[in-house]
């Protein structure tokens, strides 16, 4: 019977040391693959839903602006004999307050509206505090 050369047992640690490195780079490859297409989605739900938004915006502000003008002038029209300046000077108010209103809802809007890539920020966080509870 032959005895193993001293050096054996090394061979066989190092390859399951590189056996191990490998299936920790896989892994990693794998989290990285998956985070990419979790950011791939999210960014295209944001764009369809921020186009479908900036289309309805469009909409909603075309339609109001053409109320308010016929408004307007429907009021200023009834008041043109007895009180067209007031009745002009009163819309023209109207509409400042409407827009001091909206102006302080956009801001609040923009505030309090949550990060971009909020999902895939919090899912890489929580792989790199894995990851560095590992190591």
């Amino acid at each position: 019977m032959e005895a193993e050369p001293p050096y054996a047992g090394r061979r066989s640690a190092a390859g399951g040391l590189l056996k191990s490195l490998g299936n920790m780079l896989g892994t990693l490859v794998q989290i990285v693959h998956t985070r990419l297409e979790l950011l791939t989605t999210e960014l295209q739900q944001e764009i369809h839903s921020a186009a479908i938004l900036l289309l309805w915006a469009f909409v909603a502000a075309f339609a109001a602006m053409m109320t308010l003008f016929l408004g307007a002038l429907t009021v200023i029209f009834v008041f043109w004999d007895t009180h067209r300046l007031a009745a002009a000077l009163v819309m023209v108010a109207g509409f400042g307050a409407l827009a001091v209103i909206a102006a302080m809802v956009l801001i609040y809007k923009l505030r309090t509206r949550p990060p971009l890539l909020d999902a895939t920020l919090t899912e890489l966080a929580k792989d790199r505090d894995r990851l560095r509870a590992r190591l």
